[in-house]
């Protein structure tokens, strides 16, 4: 893959990491450690052990008021990550000049990103797609191939309609490279919503399950009101197909039944807790935007939950 300098994202867990210790190489990531990172005053939802007593009485002394200041560590251990990549057809949709979300093109946005801000934690990254019904398992490592990603990315989109239920029980198998902790990041467009049975376990041993969802915002989500309008309809793989008409009838039925979906699978995340990163774009600075307000989000949550 080409590389880009991407404006990157933290990775921090919502639940105590079990990931490589560096011993004499510190960790980039805020977090659990004994290295000082440095302060920054206090937010609601700090921990009161982290509050830096001297610090802040030499502070309240200058303002005049009662400002605490909190102490920053690097963390000792280094998250570990995988992306899975779901080869579905609807997952090779469409080619350029099309007026519809290139979901390839986004693909290679999201992994960039996600790959840019492994390497800026220091943490070892994976891949998993199942092209074919076939597994390529790259286990967590230092190095990240990028000439190997990028043809896993650009190989025809032939996975199964279940490669998200597929991809956790293969993690379930190696828990040793996937321990609890791991950052697994689910790129699909999930217009096939796996079912709740297949996140149950991951969710139970601890996997963090961040769902990255590639979707059209107009076509995929809902439908807009082209009843009578001639669409130029491809298949995977293709540039150009065949224009399609479709009657109002056959309209209504397509942007209710794609509005039953997205409610469907919102509903199922937020019964397990996870929020996912929706990319409804293929440019840059859009998906980077994307995932900074998910990063952001988490921050939040880190917080409430102490």
């Amino acid at each position: 893959m080409t590389e880009v300098r991407r404006r990157t994202f933290p990775l921090e867990p919502l639940r105590p990491v079990v990931g490589t210790v560096f011993g004499t190489q510190r960790s980039l990531r805020r977090g659990p450690g004994s290295d000082a990172a440095g302060s920054r005053p206090y937010q609601p939802g700090d921990r009161l052990s982290s509050i830096d007593w001297a610090a802040s009485a030499r502070l309240s002394a200058i303002t005049g008021g009662d400002d605490f200041v909190v102490r920053e560590t690097y963390a000792e251990d280094a998250p570990r990550v995988v992306v899975v990549l779901d080869r579905r057809p609807s997952m090779g949709l469409y080619g350029p000049g099309l007026p519809f979300l290139s979901k390839p093109r986004a693909v290679r946005g999201v992994v960039a990103a996600i790959a840019a801000s492994a390497r800026a934690a220091r943490a070892e990254i994976g891949w998993l797609d199942f092209g074919a019904g076939q597994a390529t398992w790259l286990p967590p490592r230092n190095t990240f191939p990028p000439s190997l990603v990028e043809r896993r990315i650009a190989a025809p989109y032939d996975g199964p309609a279940d490669t998200i239920s597929q991809a956790l029980r293969h993690l379930a198998r190696h828990g040793t490279d996937a321990p609890k902790g791991t950052f697994v990041f689910l790129v699909s467009d999930f217009l096939s919503v796996p079912p709740a049975a297949s996140w149950r376990p991951a969710v139970a041993r601890g996997l963090d399950l961040v769902p990255v969802i590639v979707q059209d915002p107009v076509w995929d989500a809902s439908f807009p009101d082209v009843a009578g309008v001639v669409l130029p309809v491809a298949a995977p793989g293709e540039e150009r197909g065949a224009g399609v008409r479709l009657s109002a009838t056959e309209v209504a039925a397509r942007r209710q039944a794609n509005e039953r979906r997205a409610r469907l699978l919102g509903d199922r995340l937020r019964g397990f807790g996870v929020d996912p990163v929706v990319v409804e774009a293929e440019e840059t600075a859009e998906i980077d935007a994307a995932f900074a307000a998910w990063a952001a989000r988490r921050r939040l949550l880190r917080r409430a939950h102490g």
